[in-house]
């Protein structure tokens, strides 16, 4: 890891589901040293520490809506203020829309956003074939990383992990993202990594990105 100081300003990290974010974001703060802030974790954070944001926000979930743009831009700009965050931060899923990314360029300096990509079948392919220990919560593929022969009669396939869920959410993850992978590309910001290979090929290329950036 080099020092924060040396890359200052915001990275946003974005991907369809099942695309290896999570796993990608770790190595991005672990290389950079910025927080890895996503709107869930902020959302129940702030409704722990029944701040006026989180309850503003806490009256939406309980009645079953979406937290609107604002109070999460408003949460946004409070973890912003935060000595960790003085260098920037990862955002992880976030924006979602250009609405949302609009609203975030005035308060946060965003220096590069990175795409992993992966191919619609791909992605049903990775998710449909998750399987999960329910005794250790292990996941498994029947493909990439079958389990032992002596658990897999006790493995579980998630209820949303078929074809028809995964479907619905990548159209919905195109509707929303091509326009926005768009407005960043024509600000230069857009740096695409192919994420249709290993982990670890794919963990090589955001580290070379993330290093050119320093």
């Amino acid at each position: 890891m080099w020092p924060a100081q040396a890359m200052s300003g915001s990275l946003v990290l974005f991907g369809p589901p099942g695309a290896g974010k999570g796993t990608q974001a770790g190595l991005i703060v672990d290389l950079t040293g910025k927080p890895q802030v996503s709107t869930g974790d902020m959302l129940r954070a702030a409704v722990k520490a029944e701040s006026a944001m989180g309850m503003e926000a806490k009256e939406y979930m309980d009645a079953g809506l979406l937290v609107p743009d604002s109070v999460i831009i408003g949460l946004i700009e409070e973890r912003l203020t935060e000595a960790d965050a003085s260098a920037g931060v990862l955002f992880d899923g976030f924006p979602r829309t250009i609405r949302q990314a609009e609203s975030l360029e005035a308060i946060a300096n965003v220096v590069a956003v990175i795409s992993i990509e992966v191919p619609d079948s791909a992605i049903v392919e990775r998710i449909v074939g998750r399987r999960m220990d329910p005794e250790t919560g292990g996941i498994y593929h029947v493909n990439f990383n079958p389990a032992p022969p002596e658990i897999v009669s006790r493995l579980i396939q998630r209820p949303d992990d078929n074809e028809e869920t995964v479907l619905a959410r990548l159209a919905a993850y195109h509707e929303q993202t091509a326009p926005l992978a768009a407005w960043y590309g024509e600000r230069d910001l857009l740096v695409s990594i192919d994420g249709d290979h290993s982990i670890d090929e794919v963990a090589a290329a955001v580290e070379t990105v993330v290093r050119g950036l320093a």
